[in-house]
């Protein structure tokens, strides 16, 4: 996997976060930069193990399917974008909770913004990928586009929101179809 992938999949995979960060951003009446610190730490957090749980579950998968796992990964992360194209077009204020940084809020939101992330892992652990680098790279993505995505979430709006999700969801489509195309050629 070359460098620009797995920053494309990062910034893929973090496009929920970050859409959920900014509406957090406009729900905070008093933002401070320790707000979106934490919002940060959650979300990067969340989408650095999940890689990991679903790589390590996809281990134990990886013999018996090595025939169609492209086909599986392709599969994944075209099912992930699609998904997420059809969740920004029905979004309405997702993640513009009463109390954005109470614990169960924020850990709803970060399983909720990094389940896409742990069939990621699967595909990762199915194409033989080692997962230190990706899920240092996810985790860390994902931290600094949440951080700025509170910190920004008041001049945005949720015009931004949407789009970028739907920017997100392609982002790991293409990502699936070369995939794809690699493994085919």
């Amino acid at each position: 996997m070359t460098h620009v992938t797995l920053l494309l999949i990062a910034f893929g995979l973090s496009m929920d976060a970050f859409a959920v960060s900014v509406s957090n951003g406009i729900a905070i009446q008093r933002r401070r930069a320790n707000h979106a610190l934490r919002i940060g730490l959650f979300f990067g957090s969340f989408q650095a193990l999940m890689p990991l749980i679903g790589w390590a579950a996809g281990l134990n998968l990886r013999d018996l399917i090595s025939g169609v796992d492209h086909w599986i990964a392709f599969g994944l992360l075209t099912f992930i974008g699609c998904k997420m194209i059809y969740e920004s077009k029905k979004m309405n204020g997702r993640g513009k909770e009463a109390k954005p940084l109470n614990l169960p809020t924020l850990l709803m939101l970060s399983v909720a913004t990094s389940i896409d992330a742990l069939a990621v892992g699967i595909s990762f652990a199915l194409l033989n990928i080692s997962i230190i680098a990706p899920i240092l790279v996810i985790g860390a993505v994902t931290f600094v586009l949440s951080f700025f995505g509170v910190l920004t979430g008041s001049k945005i709006g949720h015009f931004f929101e949407k789009k970028i999700e739907i920017l997100g969801g392609l982002i790991l489509i293409g990502i699936g179809i070369k995939i794809l195309i690699e493994h085919l050629n």
